[in-house]
Order: structure tokens, then sequence, then C-alpha cells
């Protein structure tokens, strides 16, 4: 990854510091700041790909998971000088093309990467997300929730990768050929979810006061939308187990796995053996669906 001297390392030709590299910042997982580092550099190829050229909230937790932590959206000082930033209403936002800006941001104990749901000075969105979002700390069925709106979406000719939040919900993401409104998908969206909470009426619901929902899973499609962000693909989780963001394969969801099953200490090991599911599935045109929804 890099050569070592006392308090930096180099990496693709930039100085950075680390500070406490034996800080637990996953305490009950047994992760150290040091073995976070390694973990961001392993999983790099994968992370930067899905916040490359996007505006970048993180999630820091200074003194480890479990602890006070806060959103960071401007960008923190000092800024290094291979740290690039984009301005967007008013929010300075670093920029995280590279793996030197990566592990900066690591050593600050950013926990989660959010980025944003367009590119940099645009408008249009870069893929389309749903967010299953449950009501329940613990919702057994999160996974077979996610297979029906899979089923729903293959019915409409669109092919979807589900992948765990890495909290507890499951967001499918379809890849989209570029040049939809976030409106565009909003209208799509709201078509599915109807559609799934009609069919599925004790499991589904698009109720947006949590206090309403009673035990049923939030069809979230609202927060795919300009100005919001979901957890990145490959990011961690601030969650005891350090679990990982994860796109999963339709069989691997039918088999009901647990979102701490994907953490950062198998991660590097998956990403292996099945590479970036997401990048196997090509944009797709949602031409068709529209037309007959307007």
């Amino acid at each position: 990854m890099a050569k070592t001297t006392k308090g930096t390392i180099v990496v693709d030709g930039e100085e950075i510091t680390i500070s406490n590299p034996d800080k637990l910042l996953w305490p009950e997982a047994g992760i150290t700041k040091k073995l976070y580092l390694e973990k961001l550099a392993e999983i790099s190829p994968y992370l930067l790909r899905y916040c490359q050229n996007r505006l970048l909230t993180t999630i820091r937790y200074p003194d480890g998971v479990g602890r006070k932590f806060f959103y960071q959206k401007n960008a923190p000082e000092p800024l290094p000088t291979f740290v690039h930033t984009s301005v967007h209403e008013g929010v300075d936002y670093v920029v995280l093309n590279r793996l030197p800006v990566l592990l900066w941001l690591g050593n600050l104990a950013c926990i989660e990467f959010h980025p944003s749901l367009h590119y940099v000075h645009e408008q249009l969105p870069c893929e389309w997300m749903i967010d299953l979002d449950p009501s329940q700390e613990e919702e057994p069925r999160i996974m077979e929730a996610a297979v029906y709106v899979g089923d729903i979406l293959s019915s409409l000719g669109l092919q979807s990768v589900p992948k765990t939040s890495g909290a507890t919900g499951v967001q499918i993401i379809v890849p989209i050929e570029y040049g939809v409104t976030f409106d565009e998908l909003r209208m799509i969206g709201h078509f599915v979810a109807r559609y799934a909470t009609e069919k599925y009426p004790t499991l589904f619901t698009i109720e947006r006061l949590k206090k309403d929902r009673g035990d049923k899973i939030y069809f979230d499609y609202l927060q795919h939308y300009a100005g919001k962000t979901l957890a990145a693909p490959y990011t961690p989780r601030a969650r005891p187990a350090a679990s990982v963001s994860t796109p999963l394969t339709w069989e691997e969801v039918r088999n009901n796995p647990h979102p701490s099953d994907f953490n950062l200490h198998n991660i590097g090991e998956r990403l292996k053996q099945k590479g970036d599911l997401l990048a196997d599935v090509p944009p797709q045109s949602v031409q068709l669906i529209l037309q007959h929804l307007k």
C-alpha cells in the first residue's frame, strides 16, 4: 500500500499524516485505525468508483463507533493540496477521486461515505436507487421484501442489483442510461412503490411518518432525489460488526443473509472472488416505462 515513516505514509506520491494508529474505531470488531486504513486501501478500487466526481458527505466518529459522531459536509480544515473540493449551494464538498484522499479521510475517522446522487456541476441522477427501510431494528423479512421488489422491476424489463445498506435496510440499484431526471425516476418509483404496497399490504408501506408505519417496511422512493444522499456501495458503516454496504446476487438475497455477514474483515476476500456485481449490469433505458406512465 505504501512506504511508512513515523507518523506519515506516502501513497501515490502524496504524504498523509497518520495520528493514533492504535485507536479502536470499532471496539467490538477489534478494528484499529491502522487496520481500518489497510481495509480502506483494499476496497478503494470499488468504493472510489461510486464516489468518483460526486459531492461527498461523511460521518465522523472521532472516538470510535458508539461514541459521539457528526456529519461532515464542508471540507475539513486544514486541507492538504491533493484534496480537491467543489462548491454546491454554498457548501464546499470534498470530491473523493483518489486513494490518498480516502486515506486522509479515514485518518480523520470518517467511517461512512455518502456521495451525492448526481455528478459535480450536474443535475441528473447517475443511477436509480430504491431504499427499503425497516421500521424495526431487526427485520427478518427485509431480504424477502427485496426479492419482491426485484421481481417487480424484472417484470418491467429492468435488471437490478440489491445491496445491503450495511445497517438494517436494503437498497436496490438500477443502472440507467444517463439523461433521465430525478422527477422522472420519482414517478417510476412511486408507481413501483404503490404496486408493491397493494400486492403485499402487510409487508410494505409508503407512509412517510415512522410512527404511522407499524412494523411495515418503508418503500422509500423519495430519498433518491437531488440534494439527498444514500450510503455508497462498499462504504463501511458505524455498526458494531463493522458491516460494509455490499452488493449481492439475487440468489444470495434469497438465502436471507444478515447485513453484518458482510464486513470489513471479509469484504476484501469477497471482492477478490466476486468482483463488483454492480459493474456487471449495463445501463438501461427507462423511456418505455416513462411513456406508459405519462
